[in-house]
């Protein structure tokens, strides 16, 4: 004798249909006369870019073998059983198509980036919503936990388990499935992330996790190289070892030369001199020099990409080469260095001097002509206490001649100087990262 599962209530008028992945996994498939079929054992979602992904079907356990059900043969989809309106089912194993994500196995108690707050979160649970006669992925449970009633008097049937569901859009999960990879577009939500804040995915994630987010990253080159210019030392040796001499070099080219030089002497020695083999020649150049000074000094502190201009050179000329400079690091563009035809340095001026100044003037006759400089062996240390006891922003670096070599700029020193377990105390922004937008 077979009976007739029962059905889902009717919704009411403006009611939304919602149903948890927790509630639907392991529910009973049964055919259209209520003869038992198997069990749910996950649902599928097709990926479509920046819309909801689409749940498509189930996978069902039938006599030890999964099998795919589309969600167009299933009558009610919320129901307490899942009952076939179709009296065929397909009996081959399922295999995932390129863009299909299997929530259970792919996102349900997996880690995902919570963009919002650049942390790797795991999923609890998952809500699924119908929308204009769809079901569609829409919400995160990050943080699922039981009723304080039942924590209370230690029981598990005294109310249910709370949840706390946040949008989808809010977060990008780390699938693992190339192909599904792909269909979410060049590094999807991840490009919203500061390069600091990928560093800091990185080091707090699992191999797997790793490769899909550098496979992400990997789709702008420019961001590539930021991002392993903020990544831990360590880590940073061991993803670049990873790859061969030809891939290195195409991280390190975009790379600030001082970054670069530093992530070639942790290569091991065999390895250097093919990646330096090949660097475009401008940056080898710069790269060898940095190589040649001592890391703890000045010299191996600084960049040697800077602006300097004739001292001649007219106030609005000067703020014209700084908005053509889109190469330059921003913070090196606070100073305007005047250095005259031998490389002598002249004078130092600050873009807020050059902003107020009269635009006709020279650059020579609004820079300080005896501006606070240091040596290439200059110890780091005292650079920093220069730096504080001068409020200098950058700091030019000259040799014995006052010819100038390079330049450090704040960053650099705050790198070098805070403690290790500072820098990387917590993998997210503080607190008070973004005070004024909004509750």
């Amino acid at each position: 004798m077979t009976t007739t599962p029962p059905a889902a209530p009717a919704p009411q008028a403006g009611e939304v249909r919602t149903i948890h992945l927790s509630e639907l996994l392991k529910r009973p498939i049964t055919d259209g006369g209520g003869q038992s079929l198997g069990r749910l054992s996950d649902v599928v979602v097709r990926l479509r870019g920046s819309e909801l992904p689409l749940v498509i079907g189930g996978v069902v356990s039938v006599a030890g073998r999964e099998v795919f059900v589309p969600l167009d043969q299933v009558s009610s989809f919320d129901g307490e059983v899942l009952q076939l309106s179709s009296a065929k089912i397909d009996l081959r194993h399922f295999e995932r198509r390129p863009g299909e994500v299997l929530l259970r196995a792919d996102v349900l108690g997996h880690r995902l980036i919570d963009v919002e707050t650049a942390h790797l979160i795991k999923a609890a649970d998952l809500e699924l919503e119908e929308r204009d006669g769809e079901w569609v992925l829409t919400g995160v449970d990050t943080q699922r936990r039981r009723g304080w009633l039942s924590g209370l008097f230690g029981r598990d049937d005294v109310e249910h388990e709370q949840h706390s569901f946040r949008e989808w859009a809010a977060f990008e999960p780390l699938i693992g499935h190339a192909s599904s990879a792909m269909l979410r577009g060049p590094f999807a939500r991840i490009r919203r992330l500061k390069p600091a804040q990928i560093a800091d995915l990185l080091e707090d994630a699992s191999k797997e996790e790793e490769t899909e987010i550098l496979g992400h990253v990997h789709a702008d080159p420019e961001l590539e190289a930021d991002v392993f210019e903020e990544l831990e030392e360590d880590l940073a040796t061991r993803l670049l070892g990873a790859r061969t001499d030809a891939e290195i070099a195409e991280v390190l080219s975009r790379m600030r030369a001082d970054d670069a030089a530093d992530a070639v002497a942790e290569l091991p020695q065999a390895r250097r001199q093919p990646v330096l083999d090949l660097l475009p020649p401008g940056q080898r150049t710069k790269v060898l020099t940095l190589m040649g000074f001592n890391p703890t000094s000045a010299g191996g502190l600084m960049g040697v990409d800077f602006l300097a201009l004739a001292p001649s050179t007219r106030v609005s000329a000067a703020l014209a080469a700084v908005g053509q400079s889109e190469t330059l690091q921003p913070e090196a563009l606070t100073s305007v260095h005047a250095v005259d035809e031998d490389g002598y340095l002249r004078g130092v001026a600050h873009l807020v001097t050059l902003l107020q100044a009269d635009p006709d003037a020279a650059l020579a006759d609004v820079s300080d002509d005896d501006p606070v400089r240091v040596g290439a062996d200059t110890d780091v240390v005292d650079v920093a206490v220069l730096m504080s006891d001068y409020n200098l922003i950058t700091v030019p670096v000259v040799d014995e001649r006052r010819h100038m070599i390079g330049i450090i700029t704040v960053d650099d020193v705050l790198e070098v100087t805070l403690p290790s377990d500072w820098r990387r105390r917590e993998a997210a922004q503080p607190p008070d990262a973004y005070v004024g937008d909004g509750p």
